[in-house]
């Protein structure tokens, strides 16, 4: 077998395969169907300081390959999670990373600050995809200066190992990737979801409460590959691809664009298994490339 071991930002992973935020709860929940000591982490649902009620109904729509959500990073914040929660996760063999959201730098800044205290938590996914309540709703990753703002303010609380999550829905994702390097940020992780929408033709109405929503699932993968490019021709941080993962083919795509570990989102809700077979076939796939270890593939695309 080659080695699947790969390293972000000083964090050792036993194979490069993690779940995406939000697609996979706390992670408990699919304790009975894989198991979780096998991936390489795991990655918990949107957590904000304050508990969050979501949107309102309906806030999924299915659209040909793929889905669009607006849940609304519905969650019961984060002392609920340090209280309820990390008890039952602290304990598992593998890496388990905390989604940290806000609407505003202060509550990034104090989540956080909470977060840094846990010791099974070994560095956090900041979201800065979220609506900035005091820029008129503009998300903290659309714009570099206000990218950097809140990755530096959180850097300047949080001492472990920082991964910032990008949005796709910007001019140049390079140079929102750039701003967090400078601003401190360990790693960055990307794509968030897509701005889309679904109408129903019939009732002439939006399908969704919000309107838009965020598009996932195997039509934005392209995108997804296309963003990872770009970025890893752009920082020097290591990069976290995800976005129409589905089989370990399109794993090992977003590897050959750069990606140094890869998150397993929509896929999930089709197959609770397929994050193990995702590592099977990474694992398959570098045996019959002769490659020793995972990291021969990483930014290897021949152009």
């Amino acid at each position: 077998m080659a080695d699947l071991k790969t390293n972000i930002a000083g964090v050792e992973f036993k194979n490069p395969v993690l779940t995406a935020s939000g697609t996979f709860g706390y992670g408990v929940e699919f304790a009975d169907l894989i198991d979780l000591n096998r991936l390489g982490g795991f990655i918990v649902k949107g957590t904000t300081l304050h508990p969050r009620e979501g949107n309102a109904y309906p806030r999924l729509a299915e659209t040909p390959s793929g889905m669009i959500n607006a849940v609304g990073l519905q969650n019961k914040g984060v002392q609920y999670f340090i209280d309820h929660i990390y008890p039952k996760l602290k304990d598992y063999d593998t890496n388990v990373i905390v989604n940290l959201s806000g609407s505003c730098v202060d509550d990034y800044v104090t989540g956080a600050e909470m977060l840094n205290l846990l010791d099974k938590i070994p560095c956090i996914e900041l979201n800065i995809s979220c609506p900035n309540v005091k820029a008129g709703g503009m998300g903290f990753g659309t714009q570099p200066k206000m990218a950097e703002e809140v990755v530096s303010k959180v850097r300047s609380v949080y001492n472990k190992p920082l991964i910032v999550k990008l949005t796709p829905n910007v001019t140049s994702i390079a140079e929102i990737a750039k701003a967090v390097e400078a601003a401190g940020a360990d790693s960055v992780s990307l794509i968030n979801t897509v701005l889309a929408m679904a109408v129903d033709a019939e009732k002439q109405r939006p399908v969704l409460s919000t309107v838009t929503g965020g598009m996932s699932g195997a039509a934005v993968k392209p995108i997804a590959l296309r963003c990872v490019w770009q970025v890893y021709n752009a920082v020097q941080i290591p990069i976290v691809g995800l976005g129409g993962i589905m089989n370990a083919t399109d794993a090992i795509e977003m590897m050959l664009c750069g990606a140094r570990a890869i998150e397993v989102g929509t896929a999930n809700f089709i197959d609770p298994t397929i994050t193990m077979k995702i590592i099977d076939g990474i694992d398959d796939y570098l045996e019959r490339h002769g490659c020793k270890n995972v990291s021969e593939i990483v930014g290897a695309l021949k152009i």
